[in-house]
């Protein structure tokens, strides 16, 4: 691991301004990211690798789709419901820039903290994995979602990696419900159905929403706090000036906190793609011989987590090695 200092310690009254309209949206940014480290790898899961190219081209697809396929307008609100996988990154690069709403969704939601979530959104579409689809499909006429795209666990591992996965998850282990969604899309198709379409950059101001994030709901129900564009820039640039000792295009994440959490979000999906990191996502971190071995494999410069896991981590023999 690399032990070289990252935070900075600024004598009293001299820390930096930050400008928090550097970028006027996150497809702004975005679009400097996917220019900048042309070429180099941004995420990986489950072996397969995702450079900034391929998010670029992925994500306009599936924006794409969005805009012209299900017509769905700048301003309306898509539901993301996926643990970390590489399809996570993708739709939500997508939707943003689509100037869609993400409202990040916890996979192991339950029927009734969905329709709670989908309802006090006003989701007009959603992408889950089909694993579970089948709590959908019991909220489906309880809620405004009118379009459902449906991923699989191995859909971006392509090839026979794919096919013998989404078989070994679906037939082997039994890890997908049986349900029935009319309409449902498939999102491979989607990002092949968006390939034909150009891609047509929304007029977005910082000012506007860009993620719904909702609350753990500790005190009652979930609550979504709307984040502008212009919010979650001038997060990024605040870590920015915190951590100068970033090397841009050199740091190796591992994201085993789940994306849809707003930490996880910011800090290694947000700020990494600024830095052009590489970012290693943990689908699942509970299983730990798995999740030291994709430790193992790289020499990362950056993890986050919570006391939980580091502790679940310090109990595992084979970490210490």
């Amino acid at each position: 691991m690399n032990t070289r200092p990252w935070f900075s310690h600024y004598p009293e009254g001299v820390a930096p301004e930050i400008d928090p309209d550097k970028y006027q949206s996150l497809n702004e940014l975005f679009e400097e990211v996917f220019d900048r480290y042309r070429g180099m790898k941004a995420f990986e899961s489950m072996g397969a690798v995702l450079t900034y190219d391929d998010l670029d081209s992925r994500s306009a697809a599936f924006a794409a789709f969005l805009q012209h396929n299900l017509g769905l307008q700048p301003g309306e609100r898509i539901a993301l419901q996926l643990p970390n996988l590489l399809q996570w990154v993708v739709a939500m690069c997508g939707s943003v820039r689509a100037g869609l709403i993400v409202v990040n969704t916890n996979p192991l939601y339950t029927s009734r903290e969905m329709e709670h979530q989908f309802r006090d959104a006003g989701v007009s579409a959603v992408v889950i994995l089909a694993n579970f689809a089948a709590n959908l499909q019991k909220i489906m006429h309880q809620v405004p979602v009118r379009h459902v795209i449906i991923t699989e666990i191995g859909d971006m591992l392509g090839g026979m990696k794919k096919t013998l996965v989404n078989f070994m998850v679906r037939r082997i282990k039994k890890m997908v419900p049986p349900f029935s969604i009319p309409g449902a899309i498939a999102f491979n198709y989607v990002l092949r159905e968006g390939r034909k379409h150009s891609w047509k950059r929304p007029e977005l101001r910082g000012e506007d929403t860009a993620v719904l994030q909702y609350t753990g709901g500790t005190t009652g129900v979930s609550k979504g706090a709307m984040l502008m564009h212009r919010n979650l820039i001038a997060n990024l640039e605040q870590l920015t000036a915190w951590l100068p000792n970033v090397e841009a295009g050199r740091e190796i994440f591992i994201t085993s906190l789940p994306l849809y959490h707003i930490y996880a979000f910011t800090l290694n999906c947000l700020f990494g793609l600024k830095v052009g990191a590489f970012n290693v996502l943990i689908p699942n971190p509970r299983d730990m011989p798995r999740f030291i071995n994709r430790l193992r494999k790289y020499r990362f410069t950056v993890t986050t987590g919570v006391n939980t896991l580091y502790n679940a981590l310090l109990n595992q023999k084979d970490f210490a090695k």
